[in-house]
């Protein structure tokens, strides 16, 4: 089956500026746990509220009960789905990788030359804290610790407000592909290390350091299609 294609930060709109300031973290990042599960569903109905006050339809068909359950815990039990975690240890968003999705990415895109990023969801409460700026540049660290090129995205394609969020961050539109059965495909993708908030990078736990300079040491399975 193929992943999961929404990619969405309910967050006010964030610019991506490069600040010349370091802030000290009050949220760090780790790899999702099972018990993390309730918390991953309230995101994700929030984020449901939210994109319909955008006037969106993206995430029309809500995900409930035992089916989102499954899907979550299997992102989890595969090391696909982190949260980043606020000082009183609350999820405040997540982020998840997969495999290439064959809807929309062809072989001439050469799909093992890039890490694909899915289910980005940021919790209104963090909202102002560029938690989805900073998770992106986290995932483009790891993308290109894995020595990949891109980190490639696929939305759903009637959102101009998210593509456009996306291109502020520097990822550039690459093809919009429409199969019948799907509502994403919107296609865009950034090179690999490529740093948005470079002052201001995500820590990987809270004893990290400052910079969070060992933000890729985190165990986890690399990709490998």
């Amino acid at each position: 089956m193929a992943a999961p294609s929404a990619v969405w930060s309910p967050s006010s709109p964030e610019t991506g500026t490069r600040s010349s300031m370091k802030s000290t973290p009050t949220e760090y990042l780790r790899p999702a746990a099972a018990e993390d599960v309730p918390a991953l569903l309230t995101l994700r109905t929030e984020a449901e509220g939210w994109l319909r006050t955008k006037g969106t339809d993206q995430w029309s068909d809500p995900e409930t009960g035992e089916r989102a359950i499954a899907k979550w815990r299997a992102s989890i039990d595969e090391g696909r789905a982190w949260v980043v975690v606020g000082e009183r240890d609350e999820v405040l968003a997540t982020v998840s990788r997969g495999p290439v999705d064959r809807d929309f990415w062809r072989d001439d895109d050469r799909p093992e030359t890039a890490l694909y990023l899915y289910k980005l969801i940021v919790a209104r409460e963090a909202s102002g804290r560029q938690l989805g700026t900073r998770v992106i540049d986290w995932m483009s660290r790891l993308a290109a610790l894995e020595g990949r090129t891109w980190v490639r995205i696929d939305t759903w394609r009637s959102n101009t407000e998210l593509h456009a969020y996306y291109e502020r961050l520097g990822f550039k539109h690459v093809r919009t592909e429409a199969p019948s059965h799907r509502r994403s495909g919107w296609l865009a993708q950034r090179p690999a290390g490529e740093l948005a908030m470079p002052h201001d990078l995500l820590p990987v736990s809270s004893n990290e350091g400052l910079d969070g300079a060992t933000a890729g040491r985190v165990e986890l399975p690399l990709q490998t299609s």
